[in-house]
């Protein structure tokens, strides 16, 4: 059947970072369930409060994950328990980064990780449009290129289907140091925005 010519084009945007999520493990080791419960919820609610004390909005700290797990001795005897929270962290403040991490480990000191920070661009609404214009760009020279080679002239877009999007945050593993300086930078470089579709011409 003569039903034209399909093609496949890629495009791709991006833009400077402006959100950073950065991860948190509030952790405890306890003799029992319940006080490794507690000790948790109450370090929770100390580096919660030093994150509020540094101008985080409450709805920019939210839970991730929550996880009460036995800890093992010889022999394969319970020894103990350990609780853990995670919190996951939004701010537009990249520069604060260093002052925001120092916050909560004063709050709790050892009991407190750093599992993940990555940057995001907020609204990629712009980016994906411009992704997807090159990508139409590509595919419509591809297939004036290829119809050239078939001697054979288009006639009219009978589809277009996006078959992959996504963007590509850049992320970082960090380990919390008590050390840590309010100077403390991180680099939040750009991200990624990509877009592909496929196009079907009919033959004119």
């Amino acid at each position: 059947m003569d039903s034209g010519i399909t093609v496949t084009g890629t495009g791709e945007a991006s833009a400077p970072a402006d959100v950073l999520h950065l991860s948190l493990s509030i952790g405890h080791d306890a003799a029992d369930v319940a006080a490794a419960v507690a000790a948790v919820a109450e370090r929770t609610d100390a580096v919660t409060a030093a994150l509020r004390g540094q101008g985080v909005a409450a709805t920019d700290i939210r839970t991730s994950a929550v996880n009460v797990y036995p800890q093992y001795a010889d022999s394969m005897r319970v020894a103990g328990y350990r609780a853990s929270h995670s919190l996951t962290v939004s701010t537009t403040d990249l520069d604060d980064f260093g002052r925001l991490l120092k916050a909560a480990v004063d709050a709790i000191g050892n009991d407190l990780s750093v599992e993940q920070l990555s940057f995001d661009v907020r609204d990629k609404t712009g980016l994906l449009e411009q992704a997807r214009h090159s990508a139409f760009t590509q595919a419509r020279e591809k297939a004036r290129q290829l119809a050239g080679l078939a001697d054979r002239p288009l006639g009219d877009i009978e589809a277009v289907e996006e078959t992959h999007g996504g963007h590509y945050p850049i992320r970082q593993q960090a380990k919390a140091d008590l050390s840590l300086s309010p100077e403390l930078a991180v680099a939040p470089g750009e991200q990624t925005v990509e877009a592909s579709l496929t196009v079907r011409w009919s033959w004119a």
